[in-house]
């Protein structure tokens, strides 16, 4: 096939967005995200095959700082708009774009890269491994009550505009992006993904909706963006809540912002969907059954510059550990590192000689980046194999985090 690679020029967007949607079925964007998408794309980070002028292939990434174990931002590639037309699939389109785009990640001196997977089988064999899960809840709330903190009736809740009080709440999200890996640090334009609101796009629910948390000196200390969806049957109102976000400071503004969202009149049904699996919201409702939580996979990342990436995060113990890597799409990364972590969680990662303590690929470094996946737990699954025995336990204990990782947006 005569096809040809090369970095999106601004005027064949529409061209190269047009393919996108033919490869995700066809569906199109509403206008408004359209736009937005068109904005937020970094043209000398995307990537388009061409076939005389039509786009087969396409692939983007977005310059993130991305949250590590113990609140570094680290630069990161966030990876997007991957697609390959139905009549060039299995040809090696899509395997030519993830190796000149990882090769560009590695020059930009990024040390990660990291997307969401439409399908999770693909990415595997480059590299990628699933680093976080997200949590969904169906709340039946004329059975399930909260048992909230003390404090809770001291914060002040107010509706507010979601346009107006984007600024308050970006400052909230902002305060938070440091406690939480995997939490991407908001470049500027992406606080618009949070407030687009097409009509077409609503399904029955109501227009976007805003209620800030705030403290007694009226600082916003938390605020959820959610619709209401009413219905009603023989019984009577029969309306859900479907909670777009939900971010706060501190237990008690957490606390009152799903109390209110629980006590929202002709409504029985609370929904929300991409939560952290270690929610607090777990620990403050009376039956955690009749909530229905319910996981899948959430962020993937590959590690692109494998020492620099792994002196970036902080560990959660002393460790010193040979780690044998096999990566055979960036076979830079290959071959025998020390990893040494002070007990104040400082690293520094070298080639060595040395015989190795534990076997694995970049894949499984991946997954135990972000601190929410064991290393013991993918040993168990035969994909860690350690060598000297008692470095996996100590490795395992080290790259393990406090809080689960969570992507709290897509990209």
């Amino acid at each position: 096939m005569d096809l040809e690679m090369r970095v999106l020029q601004q005027a064949e967007w529409d061209v190269w967005f047009d393919h996108l949607e033919l490869a995700f079925g066809g569906v199109a964007e509403p206008p408004e995200g359209r736009t937005l998408f068109r904005a937020l794309t970094e043209p000398d980070r995307a990537l388009g095959v061409w076939q005389g002028e039509t786009c087969v292939g396409s692939a983007a990434a977005f310059s993130f700082r991305l949250s590590v174990p113990g609140g570094a931002l680290v630069p990161t590639a966030a990876v997007s708009f991957v697609g390959v037309a139905p009549t060039h699939r299995r040809r090696g389109v899509l395997g030519s774009l993830m190796r000149r785009q990882l090769d560009d990640v590695r020059a930009a001196g990024e040390p990660l890269a990291v997307l969401t997977a439409s399908d999770p089988a693909i990415y595997g064999r480059f590299g990628y491994g699933l680093a976080s899960y997200s949590m969904s809840l169906e709340i039946d709330t004329t059975r399930v009550r909260l048992e909230v903190p003390p404090g809770t009736d001291e914060v002040r809740l107010r509706l507010a505009d979601p346009e107006e009080s984007l600024a308050a709440c970006e400052r909230v999200y902002a305060g938070l992006v440091t406690r939480r890996p995997g939490a991407p640090a908001r470049q500027p334009g992406w606080e618009r993904m949070a407030v687009t609101d097409p009509p077409g796009e609503r399904g029955g629910a109501s227009p976007l909706m805003c209620v800030v948390a705030e403290r007694a000196d009226g600082e916003v200390a938390g605020y959820a963006r959610y619709r209401v969806k009413p219905d009603w049957n023989a019984s009577g109102s029969d309306g859900t809540v479907l909670v777009e976000v939900l971010d706060a400071l501190d237990p008690a503004a957490t606390a009152a912002l799903w109390r209110y969202l629980f006590s929202i009149d002709l409504t029985w049904t609370v929904r929300a969907a991409k939560r952290p699996v270690d929610d607090p919201l777990l620990h403050l409702v009376s039956d955690v059954r009749r909530s229905k939580p319910a996981t899948r996979d959430s962020l993937h990342v590959r590690l692109v510059d494998l020492p620099a990436a792994l002196e970036a995060r902080s560990y959660g113990s002393a460790v010193d550990v040979v780690v044998e890597v096999e990566d055979a799409f960036c076979p830079w990364n290959e071959g025998r590192w020390r990893l040494v972590a002070d007990a104040d969680g400082t690293a520094r990662c070298t080639r060595t000689a040395d015989p190795a303590d534990l076997e694995l690929s970049v894949r499984e470094l991946g997954s135990a980046y972000l601190g929410g996946i064991t290393l013991a737990s993918l040993a168990a699954a035969g994909r860690v194999r350690e060598l000297r025995p008692g470095t996996l336990a100590q490795a395992s204990r080290a790259f393990a985090g406090d809080v689960a990782p969570w992507l709290p947006h897509g990209f």
